[in-house]
């Protein structure tokens, strides 16, 4: 199970996990949205799995939940980088929803 992978890295939005044969990357935003496919993330490249988000029309949008990266073509610290590509955007997203108000 998912889950019970051990983690070999996390940040504030993401875990990377140790599967058998694949890392795996984890969107901690998405948790708890049920996988409706799983297919290749045309950005990335490899298997991801996939739910479905509404937005305020009702028009829904596949979003990726988990890319599972081969361990025969990726190592960690390739995964580290759409890992924290993600954190980064997550993070300038979070400033400019919710500024601090220490300012």
């Amino acid at each position: 199970m998912l889950l019970d992978l051990p983690v070999l890295k996390k940040g504030t939005f993401y875990f990377i996990k140790d599967g058998e044969s694949d890392i795996i990357m984890e969107d901690k935003t998405k948790r708890g949205l049920e996988i409706k496919e799983t297919s290749i993330d045309e950005k990335i490249n490899v298997k991801a799995d996939k739910g479905m988000i509404h937005d305020m029309d009702g028009i829904g949008h596949w979003v990726p939940i988990r890319w599972y990266f081969p361990k025969d073509s990726y190592d960690l610290s390739q995964v580290e980088v759409y890992a924290e590509s993600m954190e980064k955007k997550y993070t300038e997203l979070r400033e400019l929803t919710c500024p601090d108000d220490d300012d």
